[in-house]
């Protein structure tokens, strides 16, 4: 049975926080079985046992930052224990053999000493050797040169792996004063770091006199949060963006929303929503232009043959992407469907990792929350994406040159310069229009 490391859950991730263990150490585990929570860089998810065993040890606590790779417990076979003691006990039995090699040594080098020892000098001879002081003097600073190199005295005496020991020097944890659970009282890691958790907090500083009234709270960014500044900085910084924006006459959509809700409630047509009809529409309009579903690499830019589709969705602490996979060859309820699947996994955190890495473009709809228009920024090293604006009322003229209510909504494309030149973003945004006013292509 192997030791558990942490998972590369993202493309992203080079270290994960154990949010919660869901298993106790001794606990029986399948495959499949959801272990642990835990927050990569872009989402706090559920991580699934790889092995049949027991939780037969745990290396990191809930809350402890782990680098990918990293072990962070062991699932054994029956009567299998962890090696991480064993591994201990020998580390630390070798310093201590040493030590006990040498202490041995020692008396069979003074043995050895006093039976090399020439017969007793004259008293005029010893007399001399006596008189030079200096000799006396020179051999005590060896020995204080010596003692600094001896361990405290209370800490020689505590049992504790080297590994417990370095964390207690990280964490400022005397580890003369923790209490071991190990074999024979042996500290371990795990001690020191529940001991570094009930210290007692130091006093909270005074808040600097700079920071204005209601401006006291500081609150530290989560994994989600470092990584989504990262990206934007790499984003915007190096991918020179540009925007095309277009309106659409939402009129036609919203007649076909209406009378597929005419079918019946129970129907899945019914389910059907505005924002399935442009998901439809960005991918077919992708298959009609094919060269925006592309991205830049180096000194050429890639294009794909499959259309993989994101979705931006908001989540409580970040915006996590799902990809519906392949999305040219999925029909409008389909997409439907799995757009809704995923949304909804993605905000109960019930994501697996390949179904939000990778996607050829973006569409982020914020409609739903009253913006009007606005502009989104790629994701590196997507071409484009699509910002996706609500439906307004708007005043319109007929065919028979009167005035009605009509239907407007706005699109917006941000465009990486290095992949879409302004021509190719304008023909993409020409077939999306076309296909979103006349939604009956979207059904076919």
């Amino acid at each position: 049975m192997p030791e558990i490391q942490m998972p590369k859950l993202s493309d992203t991730m080079t270290e994960g926080t154990l949010v919660a263990w869901k298993k106790k150490k001794g606990d029986q585990v399948s495959a499949g079985e959801v272990l642990a929570e835990i927050e990569t860089d872009k989402a706090t998810m559920e991580w699934e046992s790889p092995e049949d065993g027991t939780l037969s040890e745990i290396y990191v606590e809930e809350g402890g930052k782990v680098n990918v790779g990293d072990k962070i417990a062991f699932i054994g076979g029956e009567g299998e224990e962890a090696p991480r003691e064993k591994e201990k006990e020998e580390k630390e039995k070798e310093p201590e053999a040493k030590e006990e090699e040498k202490k041995k040594e020692k008396p069979k080098e003074e043995e050895v000493k006093k039976e090399e020892k020439p017969e007793e000098p004259k008293a005029e001879e010893k007399e001399k050797k006596r008189a030079p002081p200096p000799k006396v003097e020179k051999k005590e600073p060896e020995a204080e040169k010596r003692i600094p190199a001896i361990e405290k005295p209370e800490e020689a005496r505590v049992k504790a792996s080297p590994v417990a020991r370095r964390i207690a020097a990280e964490l400022g944890v005397d580890i003369s004063s923790v209490k071991g659970t190990g074999p024979e009282g042996r500290v371990t890691e795990t001690d020191v770091r529940a001991a570094a958790k009930s210290k007692p907090t130091a006093p909270t500083p005074s808040v600097p006199a700079a920071i204005k009234a209601g401006e006291s709270a500081r609150i530290q960014l989560s994994g989600m949060r470092k990584i989504i500044a990262q990206r934007l900085v790499e984003s915007l910084g190096p991918v020179p963006h540009f925007y095309l924006t277009i309106d659409v006459d939402a009129g036609p959509l919203m007649e076909a929303r209406e009378e597929l809700k005419s079918a019946g409630e129970s129907a899945d047509a019914a389910k059907i929503t505005v924002n399935d009809f442009v998901l439809k529409a960005a991918v077919m309009a992708a298959v009609k232009v094919p060269r925006v579903n592309s991205s830049f690499d180096g000194d050429a830019f890639v294009q794909y043959a499959d259309v993989d589709l994101g979705i931006a969705v908001a989540i409580e602490d970040g915006l996590l992407t799902p990809v519906i996979r392949a999305a040219q060859d999925k029909s409008l309820r389909e997409i439907s469907e799995l757009a809704k699947d995923l949304a909804h996994r993605a905000r109960n955190k019930r994501m697996k990792p390949e179904e939000f890495q990778g996607g050829t473009f973006t569409v982020s709809n914020l409609g739903g929350m009253g913006i009007d228009s606005f502009s989104a920024v790629i994701n590196p090293p997507q071409g484009f994406i699509l910002a996706v604006g609500k439906m307004t009322k708007v005043p319109v003229i007929d065919d028979c040159d009167q005035i009605g209510v009509g239907h407007r909504m706005s699109i917006t494309m941000s465009c990486d310069h290095r992949v879409i030149d302004g021509a190719l973003g304008a023909e993409y945004l020409k077939e999306l229009r076309h296909l979103l006013e006349n939604p009956a292509l979207l059904m076919v």
